[in-house]
């Protein structure tokens, strides 16, 4: 077991790391000294997902399942793989994880649960760290795959924030964070400001915040800063100035409404 721990690590390191290959070689290492050693099964089972063995991943969840039949989260993970071959989906997109992708930049990027989800057909096709296009749609705003996919849409709050950022020539990137077959988390970063919004914080700790930080000049910390944090009465009045310029840069509109799975 002294043996084993170093490996866990390792294996879990390579796993944050999206290092697939380092991560299937470590588990395997952790099974020959633990046959049954359900994490690395599990981890294995994952590991050959995200790098597209998609036969050899359901092998290793249908040992664990065998070692677990109650496992809810496993059973899931044979569901998607059945959703995959019934699509004669053999490989996922292969996606060149930046170790650095998920870097946290306070106010410019943020991390978010997906509502109203998609199709488990699409959600199943996911994988960590790809790229997803934001759609904006009256006020709400719809994540898709670059081949136009339904997966979800932003809560409303967000939505309507970036609604009015998009509008004013803002451009955000997302990507996959986590997902299954029920839910979708995903990762928002700031690419480039709009010239209306420059002073205004994309992504502020409190979506509601009080005039008084607006008028006050002042950040999210409290501190004098070259960003003030915009309020929804701003936020309304920003909206109706761009829509009588139909200022509308650096996003998409589409008419025809996609029903998520229910």
């Amino acid at each position: 077991m002294d043996k084993i721990a170093p490996l866990e690590k390792q294996a879990i390191d390579a796993a944050i790391a999206s290092n697939w290959e380092k991560a299937v070689k470590l588990n395997q290492e952790i099974l020959k000294a633990d046959k049954k050693n359900i994490d690395a099964i599990l981890r294995l089972g994952f590991a050959n997902i995200q790098a597209g063995k998609i036969r050899t991943a359901k092998k290793h969840y249908k040992k664990a399942l065998a070692i677990q039949p109650g496992n809810l989260s496993i059973q899931e993970s044979l569901e998607r793989i059945k959703i995959l071959e019934s699509k004669r989906v053999n490989r996922l997109k292969n996606v060149n994880l930046n170790p650095y992708l998920f870097l946290d930049s306070p106010g410019k990027t943020k991390t978010v649960t997906l509502v109203n989800c998609g199709q488990k057909a699409v959600l199943a096709r996911l994988t960590i760290g790809q790229e997803l296009t934001l759609m904006v749609k009256k006020r709400r705003v719809e994540v898709r795959t670059v081949d136009e996919d339904y997966v979800g849409c932003l809560p409303d709050d967000i939505s309507k924030r970036l609604t009015i950022f998009i509008k004013a020539g803002s451009i955000f990137l997302a990507y996959v964070k986590e997902s299954n077959l029920k839910h979708t988390v995903v990762f928002l970063k700031e690419e480039k400001k709009g010239k209306k919004v420059t002073k205004y914080v994309s992504f502020p700790v409190n979506l509601q915040s009080n005039m008084q930080n607006l008028t006050s000049g002042k950040d999210e910390t409290g501190e004098t800063g070259e960003e003030e944090v915009i309020t929804d009465s701003d936020l309304e009045q920003l909206a109706e100035s761009l829509s009588e310029e139909k200022d509308y840069l650096g996003f998409e509109t589409e008419d025809k409404e996609e029903e998520p799975e229910e």
